[in-house]
Formats: structure tokens, C-alpha cells, sequence
């Protein structure tokens, strides 16, 4: 199958990638530099030079590719619907990626009892209503097979070019600088979780078999960040973990990935993916995080 992949070069796209080249399929990936270009090359992601605002190319890509794979932005509505325009009435493919922060919560670091699946969902917030509007016009395309993954916090080793993803790498740079592990007000927030090498099998599952229109949260587990701070601290052998202020944990990181993205609540069930037949394997980010940091220290 041949493919084309936004946001090859990031953690979730270049590991998807990766892995589509490795299963025999023939992937194309936008990528905005040479060194990401080199990067991408050297797993066999042939690069396409190019951003998300250049319409055309996007349009051009898609129109010779057999399946297209949004990994770029879950927020940028004119690159998606250059997308949606190139697909329409094609029969092809397009996998969007979206995130679960579209049900987290402003609990500064408390717990929630409040659990969501693909049949239950909130009313979006003000500042993920967009995103949210973004997902059910993919989902809503006419004359293609649209999906939409929605990742919750993935963890992992990269499967491709070199990234990271976002949320625990913020805590253990934290670690490492300053000596001890952190975690916002209680640390009680949890949010679901997933291993990279069990997302890039979903996306490739899904490819293959998802029916159009289907929504699916991607997740094996979940974890207070407490927790993790500790599984941090242990790897390190840096001692407990510390509470830092709302205050100090957006001075660090800046008010919305401090609130949403490390303090906030995100506990989510895919329904969907398990009617996939998908079965994730690599389940425990606390194993992660011990074989992860022990093997750097």
C-alpha cells in the first residue's frame, strides 16, 4: 500500500512510519527540514519536503497515495480539509490523530472518578471545542474511509526517526536537572495510557480493517501521576518525589501544558479498538519508566 504520513518525523507518525515500511508498505512523510529528510530516509520513509500550510502539496500527495495518516497536528483545520477536499469521493483512506485532552480537566493535580468511552463523552470545553469539531468532520467525510485514534498519554521508546512524546518527557528532564521527581498539587490525577509499539499496531490495524466513521480512544491502562513521579524518582535513586505548585508548574511549563497536559485528568476506555481485535502488549508505563531510566542512569 502506498502511503503518506504528516508528521513523519514526530514520535507517533515516525514511529507509524517505521513500522508501515518495515510491514512491506511503501510510505511517503512530510517533513520540514534535511536533517528530519536524512532522518526519515534512514528507516525507509521516502522524505516529502514540505509543512502542513502548503495546501498543494498535501493535495498532491493525497491524490497518489492509497491511504493518507494525519500525524502532524490534531488542531489544523486548513491542512485537514485540503485533505478531506483531495479524498472526497476516493474511496481511500485517512487516519486523523486527535488526543484525549479533549475530556481532561482543570483538576490541578486532584483525582476524578469521571471515566469516558467512545459511546460517553462530554460536552467539549471552550478551548477543545475546535478540536473536537475537527475529529467529526474527518469522521463525517463523504466517499472515503475516515478514522479518528485519539491518543491518551503514550509512552515509549521512539520506532523511528528520533522524538519523544511530550508528557512524561517533561517530567523526566524535571528529574534529571534539578535531583528530585515532581508532581503537580496531590499527583493524584490519572490519565490513560498506552506503549508506542502497541499505538503504531493500531494505526496499522485500523488501515487495514476499521470501518469509516469509527472514533477509537487509544489506551491499554492508566496512571496517577504520583505514581509515575515515584517510578521516576526509583529509576533515578533520587529520593521522593516533590509536590509543586500550580504556580511553579506553570512557570515551568506555561499554563496549558502544566494544567492540562501533567495536571489535569484524562481516564478514557477504547471500546472500538478492542472490537478491533487489537491487543496491546506492552501495558505497564511504570516498567517502562524503570527499564527506560535505569538503563540511562
Amino acid at each position: 500500500m502506498k502511503i503518506f504520513v504528516t508528521g513523519a518525523s514526530g514520535f507517533i507518525g515516525g514511529s507509524v512510519a517505521a513500522q508501515a515500511v518495515r510491514r512491506g508498505h511503501e510510505v511517503r512523510g512530510l517533513v520540514r527540514s534535511p536533517e528530519k529528510a536524512q532522518a526519515c530516509a534512514a528507516f525507509g520513509i521516502v522524505p516529502v519536503h514540505g509543512i502542513l500550510a502548503d495546501h498543494e502539496l498535501l493535495v498532491a500527495e493525497a491524490s497518489v497515495a492509497d491511504a493518507v495518516i494525519n500525524a502532524a497536528s490534531s488542531d489544523d483545520r486548513p491542512a485537514i480539509d485540503a485533505l478531506l477536499g483531495a479524498l472526497a469521493n476516493s474511496g481511500k483512506t485517512l487516519i486523523h490523530t486527535s488526543g484525549s485532552s479533549i475530556v481532561a480537566d482543570d483538576a490541578v493535580g486532584n483525582a476524578s472518578d469521571a471515566v469516558f468511552d467512545e459511546d460517553h463523552l462530554p460536552q467539549p470545553t471552550a478551548d477543545k471545542a475546535a478540536r473536537v469539531a475537527l475529529d467529526r468532520a474527518v469522521l463525517t467525510a463523504v466517499g472515503m474511509r475516515s478514522i479518528v485514534l485519539c491518543n491518551s498519554l503514550v509512552f515509549g521508546d521512539s520506532l523511528g526517526p528520533p522524538a519523544r512524546s511530550v508528557q512524561l518527557p517533561l517530567l523526566i528532564d524535571f528529574a534529571r536537572e534539578t535531583g528530585r521527581a515532581a508532581y503537580i498539587g496531590s499527583g493524584l490525577n490519572r490519565w490513560s495510557t498506552v506503549h508506542i509499539a502497541d499505538v503504531a499496531d493500531l494505526y496499522l490495524l485500523a488501515l487495514e480493517t476499521a470501518a469509516a466513521g469509527t472514533f477509537a480512544f487509544v489506551e491499554s491502562g492508566e496512571a496517577a501521576f504520583l505514581d509515575m513521579a515515584r517510578s521516576i524518582a526509583d529509576a533515578l535513586a533520587i529520593g521522593e518525589p516533590i509536590s509543586l505548585s500550580m504556580e511553579a508548574a506553570e512557570e515551568r511549563w506555561g499554563k496549558s501544558r502544566a494544567r492540562y497536559s501533567l495536571a489535569s485528568n484524562s481516564r478514557v476506555r477504547g471500546l472500538r479498538a478492542a472490537e478491533l481485535g487489537w491487543a496491546p502488549t506492552l501495558t505497564s508505563v511504570h516498567e517502562w519508566i524503570a527499564d527506560h531510566l535505569s538503563d540511562a542512569r
